[in-house]
């Protein structure tokens, strides 16, 4: 009987990246998903080596966008991995010459496309990705379908869309930004511009926002949401996850916030 099961190996402005996989009864890794490129290559060995994988149990990547604490290894990845990128034409364009990528794309790159669901796995993992706003080149949220399991990540977004909730609603697990609490930022130590960079709709989502989207889209289906991309200095675990617990009260929801920059566990969905 397969399972499927997530870990974040950092989720923050420091660093982001994920692992999603189909994994068999003895725990074999059969598909593995990578998320953004936001660890060293040291640290992502470690992290695997952790749980009794390795490089091989990866087969394929997604990136979400072209910010540095996304991307910031994924020309380590591209040289010593050899895994497919999966990107989008625009994604494409923007780090092909990009200073930390433009080098090592070539050979891995495979086409995502907008409107269907694309193969990243054949017969193992299906994926969907749709545009969200942040200040990016492109920004992406994905659905991903791993034999049926429907998982989806959502990170630096500015405002939910309509689109991004209809996929939320679709699945059992979520992956979704809580970025601030709105008073910490307003009396945080940030600039002013980049305290309104933040709210302006491009930014980041705060935890209200976060917990209504949460109350717009939970539903029966709704097993686990992890709340991520936490800021240091304008949020809390604590407040991040209490300012959603009501729109998941008594709807047996599994709630967490993602530790900023060490790992979690690995979560079985």
């Amino acid at each position: 009987m397969s399972s499927v099961r997530f870990k974040s190996f950092s989720s923050g402005s420091s660093g982001n990246c994920y692992f999603i996989g189909i994994f068999d009864e003895i725990r074999h890794c059969e598909a593995g998903i990578l998320i953004d490129a936001g660890v060293s290559l040291r640290r992502l060995r470690k992290e695997l080596e952790a749980e009794g994988l390795n490089y091989d149990d990866i087969h394929a990547i997604l990136i979400t966008h072209d910010h540095n604490d996304h991307i910031r290894s994924l020309g380590s990845y591209c040289k010593k991995l050899q895994k497919p990128v999966w990107l989008t034409p625009l994604l494409k364009r923007s780090l092909s010459v990009h200073w930390l990528t433009g080098e090592y794309l070539s050979g891995v790159v495979r086409e995502l496309s907008y409107s269907e669901w694309n193969e990243i796995v054949p017969g193992a993992v299906r994926a969907r990705c749709f545009v969200v706003p942040h200040d990016a080149t492109e920004t992406l949220g994905f659905c991903l379908d791993l034999n049926g399991t429907i998982y989806v990540h959502i990170t630096d977004i500015g405002e939910m869309t309509e689109e991004a909730l209809e996929f939320c609603s679709k699945a059992s697990s979520i992956t979704i930004e809580s970025n601030y609490d709105p008073e910490m930022l307003e009396n945080g130590p940030y600039p002013e511009d980049l305290k309104a960079r933040i709210r302006s709709g491009h930014g980041h989502l705060g935890n209200p926002d976060c917990a209504e989207a949460i109350s717009s889209f939970a539903n029966g289906n709704t097993r686990n949401i992890f709340l991520c991309h936490l800021s240091e200095h304008n949020n809390t675990p604590l407040l991040a996850v209490e300012t959603s617990r009501p729109a998941v009260a008594g709807k047996g929801i599994r709630l967490l916030a993602l530790p900023r920059t060490s790992a979690s566990p690995f979560f079985e969905l």
